[in-house]
C-alpha cells in the first residue's frame, strides 16, 4: 500500500496513494490504524484525495479506524473528491456516522476545535 503520514502534536494526517481502496489494499491500511492507535496518536485524519474507488473491505477498514479513534480522540475523513467514493459512502449511510470534512486544512481545524473543547469539559468537571 503506498501511503503518506504526516505526524504532529495533536494529529496525523494518513494519505492513501492509491487509487483503489479495496480487499487488495485493506488488510494493510488496517494494520496501520492499529499501529497508528498503539502509538497513541490522538487524533487521525484520513484523506482519501487520491482514492477514485472503494469497496466494502475499504470501508471496514475505515470503520475499524473509527471504532479505534472513538477511545482515543478524533477521526476524521477528507479529500472525498471523487463521485464515485462519495456516492458509495452516502449510500451506505456512512456519511451519517463519520466525522467528514471537505479538506485536510479544515479537519485540522476541527481537531483543535475539539481539543479546546476537551480541555474544557475536563476543567469544566473538576470544578
Amino acid at each position: 500500500m503506498k501511503y503518506s503520514i504526516d505526524k504532529q502534536e495533536r494529529y496525523a494526517v494518513l494519505r492513501i496513494e492509491e487509487e483503489n481502496l479495496n480487499s487488495l489494499v485493506a488488510p494493510d491500511l488496517k494494520s496501520e490504524f492499529v499501529i497508528l492507535s498503539n502509538e497513541d496518536i490522538k487524533n487521525l485524519i484520513l484523506d482519501l484525495s487520491a482514492v477514485h474507488y472503494v469497496d466494502s473491505s475499504g470501508l471496514s477498514a475505515i470503520l475499524t479506524a473509527d471504532r479505534l479513534w472513538k477511545r482515543l480522540g478524533s477521526f476524521i475523513l477528507t479529500g472525498i473528491k471523487h463521485p464515485n467514493v462519495r456516492r458509495l459512502i452516502e449510500i451506505s449511510r456512512l456519511d451519517t456516522v463519520l466525522t467528514i470534512i471537505p479538506t485536510a486544512e479544515e479537519s485540522i481545524d476541527y481537531i483543535f476545535m475539539e481539543e479546546i473543547e476537551r480541555e474544557l469539559n475536563v476543567d469544566g468537571d473538576i470544578e
